[in-house]
């Protein structure tokens, strides 16, 4: 194996690009395979694959580097030509994070399997380089790959069901330790007693825009020497919701 510092430096960034995307791309798969929802599966897989990127990338990046520089200097002084030795090395330093995360066998094969891809690569563009031939189609290879599993998984997932008033009532009135805990979890009206306040609460909605939607809560009392009400919205569409407005004031017994 001869040494070239820049032809080195080029090298282990190009394998780190292309083990990353590698790893991670399957990692996704496999989490992607078993959907909680199966909608937008070639998203969810992006998302998944860029979550991984971030983790293996920053491993690969400063510690796979690190280990493999020393163990190609180590094996051009003491074993050189010998790549079956240089591949097994990385397979078995790839296992240490195991001292990180015992009895996580799956984090085990996950950084063997990761650690000896890395080496084949390695000496595989070291072998092309060597030849003076190019690495271009393994560079473009994973990013080609990821291209196509997100427009296969996109066309195959089901589209998203329509986003309902009811739908919409029950993300704004699921979340707890709020001013709305006590109003109805679904279109609906509640009458009751608070003290001597003969007490109204209402849950309503209406459509603001396609699958966006206005959702209020109110809140009317009455006793012999007073009455009023209070009122909170809500613009709700799929995953958010943001505050509309409000008004009255509180009665006394929320006082």
């Amino acid at each position: 194996m001869k040494m070239n510092v820049s032809e080195l430096i080029i090298r282990k960034l190009m394998v780190t690009f292309v083990t990353t995307l590698v790893v991670s791309l399957i990692l996704s798969v496999i989490y992607v395979g078993i959907p909680e929802h199966p909608y937008n599966l070639g998203n969810q897989f992006i998302g998944w694959s860029f979550f991984y990127c971030m983790y293996v990338g920053a491993i690969i990046l400063i510690y796979g580097n690190f280990v493999s520089v020393i163990l190609e200097f180590a094996m051009n002084k003491w074993f050189p030509g010998r790549n079956s030795i240089y591949v097994l090395l990385h397979g078995l330093f790839g296992s240490a994070n195991i001292i990180l995360f015992m009895g996580m066998w799956s984090l085990l094969i996950s950084g063997v399997f990761a650690a000896i891809l890395y080496a084949l690569i390695d000496r595989w563009i070291h072998y092309r380089f060597n030849q003076q031939k190019g690495v271009k189609v393994l560079i473009a290879s994973p990013v080609i790959i990821y291209v196509l599993m997100w427009g296969t998984l996109q066309i195959l997932s089901p589209s998203l069901p329509p986003f309902t008033e009811e739908d919409a009532v029950e993300f704004a009135t699921s979340g707890e330790g709020t001013v709305i805990d006590n109003f109805p979890e679904e279109i609906d009206t509640w009458s009751g007693q608070s003290g001597d306040y003969q007490v109204v609460r209402e849950t309503s909605v209406e459509e603001w825009k396609k699958e966006e939607y206005i959702v209020t809560f109110t809140e009317s009392w009455k006793n012999n020497n007073e009455n009023g009400s209070w009122y909170l919205s809500y613009i709700v569409k799929r995953g958010s919701s943001t505050l509309y407005d409000q008004g009255g004031e509180a009665p006394l017994y929320q006082k």
